[in-house]
């Protein structure tokens, strides 16, 4: 049992968190730290706080679990404000899309606790944001990736894993590194075409004729462009090294099909759709349920 939660940044995947494990019996008390005070209130209101704190360092004093909730690029200040405050038992775990930024964030902040914390990536979410979203079931089947630190004790990783599983999740691991790697090429670059597109139509003169005719096909691959434009910018640019060799690969078949078109080429649009429609249908939606990724 978790006697004392903090969560510093209460929006969806934080109270989310916090509403999960109230339902599953697994925390006594959650305390929150934000900068919206009417969010705030809406997680109080909610049940999705108990009490709230007005700073990241009395939210944290005395808490045995830490959650990290923040934008990936508010990381690094969070860490050093925090470290001279946490409990002797504390466990701290974040919840951050990327994963190498976030670690060196935290060897920097928490220098010598920083074996207590144990990096982490909820796949899951959804286009809205704030307390007022959080929902219990956000978490329910889906996959929560730890990528432990060398200086972890399996203790803690078990602790943290017990967690996340206590929030309906099912838990793997994977290196830092790696994860970046595949998350730049099946997150961060969906949600950068996204955005594109749709800022591209918006730009022109006759927008309003394009959006009024945008059927099924426009909805789905640009749900994720309504995110949150300041998570998505954090996250791009933490992540710009994996993403940009993504980018790259991503041009580059963009490139093939406009040299097709232009050519005339169907048999070699034909060859690149057929590759394309048989793995999609390959896929499982049941590995990874669909959602608003992160």
């Amino acid at each position: 049992m978790i006697q004392r939660l903090a969560i510093l940044g209460v929006g969806l995947i934080g109270g989310s968190v916090a509403l999960a494990l109230k339902q599953a019996g697994a925390v006594r008390q959650v305390v929150g730290y934000g900068r919206q005070r009417a969010n705030l209130q809406t997680a109080l209101e909610r049940g999705v706080l108990d009490t709230v704190a007005d700073s990241p360092e009395a939210a944290v004093q005395d808490a045995d679990r830490v959650l990290i909730a923040v934008p990936v690029g508010a990381m690094a200040a969070t860490f050093a404000r925090i470290a001279p405050h946490l409990a002797a038992d504390a466990r701290v775990f974040d919840v951050g899309s990327t994963k190498r930024d976030v670690i060196a964030a935290a060897r920097a902040g928490l220098a010598g606790r920083i074996d207590r914390f144990v990096p982490a990536h909820p796949i899951a979410g959804a286009e809205s944001s704030g307390a007022g979203a959080a929902r219990a079931d956000l978490f329910s089947g889906r996959e929560v990736i730890l990528t432990p630190l060398p200086e972890n004790i399996p203790a803690d990783v078990a602790a943290i894993a017990e967690l996340w599983r206590a929030c309906g999740a099912r838990v793997s691991a994977m290196d830092a590194a790696e994860h970046d790697r595949v998350f730049a090429a099946v997150s961060h670059l969906p949600h950068l075409a996204a955005f594109a597109l749709v800022d591209e139509l918006a730009g022109r003169g006759e927008a309003t004729t394009f959006f009024r005719h945008a059927g099924s096909g426009f909805r789905d691959f640009t749900r994720i462009a309504a995110s949150s434009p300041a998570m998505w910018r954090d996250i791009a640019l933490a992540n710009r090294d994996a993403l940009l060799v993504e980018l790259d690969a991503y041009l580059d078949r963009l490139a093939d099909y406009r040299a097709a078109l232009q050519a005339g080429d169907g048999e070699r649009l034909m060859q690149s759709f057929q590759r394309a429609s048989e793995a999609r249908n390959g896929w499982s939606p049941e590995i990874n349920p669909t959602g608003n990724e992160s």
